[in-house]
């Protein structure tokens, strides 16, 4: 993918590092304001996988909190099952008497169709965190729009490599490319990518007002793990779906959850979170840890954490890698009962 590329003859394969806040001139030319060669590129490369105009923030929750602010919803559509960062920003708005928020099982489609009625946004994650359901986006888009309602898709997990929302109708793509885009788990940066020019417009106000820029050498790592993101994908996914199989035909796994795409894998561990907490304690290769997307394979029980109580508790949340098959599954099989 040539996609933000620096283009001129003797120009740099990819855009330097341009660590400065201010640069000469009398057009006023300042970083936060203006960004930098290296965000811009990221931009590019993020919008031209997504189709649409992209916009990179400090991290994917400032990037969430930006689709929020642009679209300034009075009654949100929110999944039951989400990401907990983005519910604890929603609980915030709701207790500031800012919003109203609907929460919906996203896989029950004719109740998030029903949902839409007088909703302002409507918010989709798909897959979602941790339990892996997946939208009816077509359906969900098209009922949203009837009712006036904008759609913001987090994406995350999909990726641009599995999934295009916009093509779909959404009118917003997040990513935090902190995960997969980044791939290394050596970065924080979020994405936004918007369909039309007016919700780009709204957006990259957002980011002006609230400051919520990225940092160059962040821009530049998300840009250099952008390149390699379908060659990982390709390897992960395919772990992934190996895992899934061997995982199945395991006596002491009760449920195993994937969407039939992508590297994100959960699972119940039969005898609840003491037997998942000791999984996580056992297994040498893979790193017990709570991002995930990198190229290394993670693991956690996610209902140790109050935002995600209502998840069963032996559910183990797995960011599959590029490791081999065999020792992820040598590690996994040694650390189950």
């Amino acid at each position: 993918m040539s996609a933000g590329r620096p283009k001129g003859h003797g120009d740099p394969l990819n855009h330097p590092v341009v660590l400065a806040s201010n640069f000469r001139g009398e057009e006023g030319v300042y970083t936060r304001t203006h960004g930098t060669a290296g965000w811009i590129g990221l931009e590019e490369a993020v919008g031209a996988l997504e189709g649409g105009r992209a916009v990179a923030f400090g991290s994917g929750m400032a990037a969430a909190s930006a689709a929020l602010f642009a679209l300034a919803p009075k009654v949100l559509v929110l999944p039951t099952f989400s990401y907990l960062g983005v519910r604890a920003l929603v609980a915030d708005l709701v207790e500031q008497a800012r919003m109203e928020v609907r929460f919906v099982d996203i896989a029950d489609t004719a109740a998030m169709v029903a949902a839409c009625a007088g909703a302002d946004v409507v918010w989709v994650e798909t897959p979602t965190n941790p339990t892996l359901d997946v939208a009816d986006l077509p359906a969900i888009t098209a009922a949203a729009h009837a009712a006036g309602a904008k759609v913001v898709v987090d994406s995350t997990f999909a990726t641009p490599v599995c999934a295009q929302p916009l093509s779909d109708g959404a009118d917003v793509v997040v990513h935090s490319g902190t995960k997969f885009i980044g791939g290394h788990s050596d970065l924080l940066i979020g994405l936004a990518v918007a369909a039309s020019d007016e919700v780009y417009d709204r957006l990259h106000h957002a980011r002006l007002v609230n400051g919520s820029t990225p940092g160059a050498l962040e821009a530049f790592l998300a840009l250099r793990g952008l390149r390699t993101l379908p060659l990982r994908m390709e390897r992960m996914q395919a772990n992934a779906v190996e895992l899934v199989a061997r995982l199945g035909a395991h006596p002491h796994v009760a449920e195993v959850r994937y969407p039939g795409f992508g590297a994100m894998v959960s699972f119940v561990v039969a005898g609840g979170a003491d037997a998942a907490d000791a999984v996580c304690r056992s297994v040498e290769l893979l790193v017990p840890a709570t991002s995930l997307g990198g190229v290394e394979t993670t693991i956690e029980r996610r209902q140790k954490y109050a935002g995600d109580a209502h998840v069963p508790p032996g559910l183990l949340r797995m960011s599959v890698g590029i490791e081999h098959i065999d020792d992820l599954w040598a590690d996994l099989a040694h650390a189950l009962p």
